[in-house]
C-alpha cells in the first residue's frame, strides 16, 4: 500500500467526522476562542476606563469608526479566520493546524496577561 492510496481514506475520515461534529484540534480550539474572549473583556475594560488606546492600528480603526462594538466585532471576526483557516490546515496537516493554535493561544495569553498587568497598575490593586 503506498501514500497515496491511503489519502482517500484519510480524507473520507475527516469528511465523516466534520459532518458528524468532531471538528479536529477541538480542545486547542475551544482555548484560543476562551483566550480570544479574555482579550476582548480586557480591551473592552482598558478602553471603557479611560486613559487608553488600542495600540493595534486596524483594530484602532473598527473603534473610531465603530465603537466598541466595532472592536469586538473585529476581534471575533480574526478568531473565527483563525479558526476556520486551522481547520483547512488541518485537513491535510494536522500537527500544522495544532502549532498555530498554539502559537495564537501563546500570543493572546500575552496580550491578556500584558492588559490585565495595565489594568492592576491603574486601579492601584
Amino acid at each position: 500500500m503506498t501514500a497515496d492510496s491511503d489519502e482517500p481514506d484519510r480524507r473520507e475520515s475527516f469528511w465523516k467526522r466534520l459532518l458528524a461534529g468532531e471538528l479536529p484540534l477541538e480542545h486547542e480550539t475551544a482555548l484560543f476562542v476562551g483566550v480570544s474572549i479574555l482579550d476582548i473583556v480586557m480591551t473592552y475594560t482598558l478602553l471603557a476606563g479611560g486613559g487608553f488606546v488600542e495600540s493595534n492600528p486596524i483594530a484602532r480603526y473598527f473603534i473610531n469608526h465603530w465603537g466598541e462594538r466595532g472592536m469586538v466585532y473585529f476581534k471575533m471576526g480574526m478568531t473565527a479566520f483563525v479558526c476556520v483557516l486551522t481547520q483547512i490546515i488541518a485537513h491535510k496537516h494536522l500537527e500544522r493546524a495544532r502549532f498555530v493554535l498554539h502559537a495564537g493561544i501563546l500570543i493572546v495569553s500575552v496580550v491578556v496577561v500584558y492588559s490585565f498587568g495595565l489594568y492592576l497598575r491603574t486601579r492601584g490593586a
